[in-house]
């Protein structure tokens, strides 16, 4: 199901389930019933409840925000160590050069291609994406500088290597959701109760009530689909892109 479309429904349903209760809570409500009787300790626990709920929603959008951030560092740290690694073996003979380049073109057209949809679909990276770097690395730390010029370029060499295999290795471990199951219990949780509390405050059938409650529920529920959109960094609508890769290794395509 599309993801624009488990938006719309989810913030509907919100709209529709607050319009229903309130409407069959008025039609059973006794004549004699005023509403101008609510106590004001519940006015005032209402706000608060809406006050620390709002600074829940907005830790959580910070935090599934950030993690979608870092993951594109990963990415970006990646396409750039081994931009760095085509871009030094330029002083390696010509063999060398052509096959270092040439894998690690072949390790970027796997990524962009193929393990980026098995990192949406699946959850993982791939064992070919694996088997590739490391064809990288045996390329880089097999091959003996002939001369002093080739030496000092060695060991920049391995380090761009060993921050390419980091980057990949940080990308994995990202791949999973930030939230832990405890903290979406408390987001839902969070949500029945502050709409809740409006219904508690005996709001009417006026259209200004109803609408106002609706648009209420339906902001709640878009900030929780922002929340759950965000916290898969790679697999869901706003992800980590792989645009480095394609910026840096132009002739690669997505």
């Amino acid at each position: 199901m599309p993801e624009w479309l488990v938006l719309t429904l989810a913030m509907l349903a919100a709209c529709a389930v607050v319009v229903i209760i309130t409407l069959i809570r008025n039609r059973a409500a006794s004549d004699d019933e005023d509403p101008s009787e609510t106590p004001d300790v519940i006015e005032y626990m209402t706000m608060w409840i809406g006050v620390v709920y709002a600074i829940v929603l907005g830790l959580a959008i910070a935090g599934v925000w950030e993690a979608r951030s870092i993951a594109q560092d990963h990415v970006q740290a990646e396409a750039q160590a081994l931009h760095e690694i085509s871009e030094r073996v330029r002083v390696y003979p010509e063999e060398v050069r052509n096959r270092i380049r040439d894998d690690v073109n072949t390790y970027v057209g796997h990524v962009v291609s193929t393990e980026w949809k098995t990192m949406a679909d699946e959850g993982r990276i791939t064992e070919r994406g694996t088997e590739l770097m490391d064809r990288i690395r045996t390329d880089v730390t097999d091959y003996r500088p002939r001369d002093d010029f080739e030496a000092q370029a060695y060991q920049p060499l391995l380090d761009q290597v060993t921050a390419a295999d980091q980057a990949r290795n940080s990308r994995a471990d990202s791949l999973g959701a930030t939230m832990p199951g405890v903290v979406w219990f408390g987001l839902l949780g969070g949500a029945v109760v502050t709409i809740g509390m409006v219904l508690a405050l005996q709001i009417r059938r006026t259209v200004r009530e109803l609408v106002l409650a609706g648009l209420f529920s339906a902001l709640i529920a878009f900030l929780l689909f922002l929340i759950w959109d965000f916290d898969a960094p790679y697999s869901r609508g706003v992800t980590a892109s792989v645009e480095p890769f394609l910026n840096l290794f132009p002739g690669i395509e997505g």
